[in-house]
């Protein structure tokens, strides 16, 4: 998926190579000469933006007070700093200011791709969408958690009971389930509630700070540290301290957990004496984490102590009954946050639509997918063709994106079209035949509709609808060569070898090449 990346640096040429590997990489740069532009454009760009690539050493703004206006703003997004100066105390003062990750000056496009993937992987965890972030005045309780399911029922059942006592409890589920919202509920319901709720994500601090992020330094502990530092587990005293995905843990850093958890100490870099902290835990993981334990990424003993109280919390597509009521409770909040003049309604072949995808992502993709409905939202309805990018991820079903297609109140019906075993026809208005399923219609867009199925019914050879998305992609990007190579992920060799393989005008797609 195409992701914003705003690059800050005050080097033309560093800028430069920035934007070719990160459009390389399939995403969209944006870019600052320094920080007090790219804070001008970051709030320009409102929930655009999804990671911050960031220079430390500039003039006007330096990357330090581009991280304290962040700070200041509320901004959460992903920072990755990078600077020619790699020392510890660098890493430790960006960290401490609030970025994600460090990087060295040259960096390589693999550690690049790998530092942007994982800032991505957090944001979606998260549920870093800027302007969709519900605000709340208190803490989250079982109350705000909705649901239908007899499964997830069962769950908010175990929480609640889980709350009355401090057992150390484990959630287990895929990305994007609720894990941390259920976390906070259980504090707000538990005699901590008062107290402070701390978050970690464990697979997003880089290795060598862990210790130090969780259990904190004194000053002069090591190379750079030039103040004491409390850590997570001091700050949560009292509180909840919430490890999500507690199975990147580095092993080193386990046998202190462990002690933690038994004891009920901890043992501060550079401290002679180990110090005694109340706290509640609560470990989340979207890994298999006995599985971890065989393969010797996770101690089996420290399993053990935290997996005293495990709660397993569905994916989506395993109780596709919280889909409807998922739905209202999101646009009604998206409408009242974008404060649109009248209410949202869904139809109900957009609902229809909606509770027969599997939501891979989950409740945090369900959400982006109805803020995004609701922002480009042009009538007091949300229909099928709302959701384009949905429909068309459902096999035997095709929409096009405001192209007329859409789902009656009654839900889909099938109609054939020329080119396509089938697709989704309004139930108000006839959907003309045409003689490609992708060509353009009438207001210049393109309707996508590349079949998958024959007319005799069988599964279309791989390289008939190769060829079909290489004629689609030079349309879409009127011949811009670059362009289409990058978005297919192919090479522009390899696109021009398949355009004389399949004997394809780059200048006229649908005519064939001389």
């Amino acid at each position: 998926m195409t992701s914003h990346i705003l690059v800050i640096d005050d080097d033309p040429v560093q800028r430069r190579l920035l934007t070719n590997m990160i459009e390389r990489l399939g995403h969209v740069a944006h870019l600052a000469d320094n920080g007090r532009s790219g804070l001008e454009l970051l709030e320009r760009k409102g929930g655009m933006i999804n990671v911050i690539l960031l220079d430390l050493l500039m003039p006007q703004m330096n990357g330090h007070g581009f991280l304290e206006a962040l700070a200041e703003r509320g901004i959460d997004t992903p920072v990755i700093v990078q600077t020619g100066q790699g020392g510890i105390e660098t890493v430790v003062q960006a960290m401490q200011a609030g970025a994600f990750d460090f990087l060295v000056k040259p960096v390589s496009p693999e550690r690049l791709s790998i530092a942007i993937g994982n800032a991505l992987k957090m944001a979606s965890r998260d549920g870093r969408v800027k302007t969709a972030r519900r605000p709340r005045g208190g803490a989250v309780g079982f109350d705000d958690i909705v649901s239908a399911s007899p499964a997830m029922i069962r769950v908010l059942d175990l929480a609640r009971r889980a709350a009355q006592s401090n057992i150390p409890i484990v959630l287990e589920g895929e990305s994007g389930v609720g894990k941390e919202m259920v976390a906070r509920a259980i504090q707000a319901a538990s005699d901590r509630a008062s107290k402070p709720f701390i978050t970690v994500n464990c697979g997003a601090i880089p290795h060598n700070l862990v210790e130090s992020i969780l259990f904190g330094h004194e000053k002069g502990a090591f190379t750079g540290a030039t103040e004491k530092h409390s850590g997570k587990f001091v700050d949560a005293d009292g509180g909840t301290l919430f490890l999500d995905e507690i199975g990147d843990l580095p092993l080193e850093v386990q046998v202190k957990l462990l002690r933690a958890v038994q004891q009920g100490e901890i043992e501060t870099v550079g401290a002679r004496q180990p110090q005694r902290v109340n706290v509640r835990l609560i470990s989340a993981t979207n890994k298999d984490l006995i599985n971890e334990v065989r393969e010797g990424r996770f101690r089996e003993d420290l399993y053990y102590r935290l997996n005293v109280f495990p709660i397993t919390i569905p994916a989506l597509r395993r109780r596709k009954e919280d889909i409807p009521v998922l739905v209202r409770a999101f646009v009604d909040r998206f409408t009242a946050e974008q404060r649109l003049n009248q209410p949202l309604a869904v139809s109900g072949g957009a609902m229809a639509l909606l509770t027969a995808y599997d939501w891979p992502g989950n409740i945090r993709q369900l959400e982006n997918a109805i803020f995004r409905a609701v922002v480009l939202a042009e009538g007091g309805e949300l229909t099928v063709k709302d959701f384009p990018q949905i429909a068309t991820q459902i096999p035997g079903y095709v929409v096009a994106d405001r192209s007329g297609f859409s789902w009656g109140e009654a839900g889909p019906e099938r109609r054939p079209v020329s080119g396509a075993p089938a697709t989704v026809a309004a139930s108000r208005a006839d959907i003309p035949e045409r003689s490609e399923p992708w060509e353009q219609v009438s207001d210049g867009r393109f309707e996508n509709a590349i079949a998958s199925v024959g007319e005799g019914g069988e599964v279309r050879k791989l390289a008939d609808v190769e060829e079909e998305l290489i004629r689609f992609a030079l349309k879409f990007y009127r011949g811009q060569m670059s362009q289409v190579a990058r978005k297919l992920g192919i090479g522009r060799s390899t696109l021009y070898r398949k355009l004389k393989d399949y004997g394809i005008d780059p200048d006229n797609p649908l005519r064939e090449a001389a």
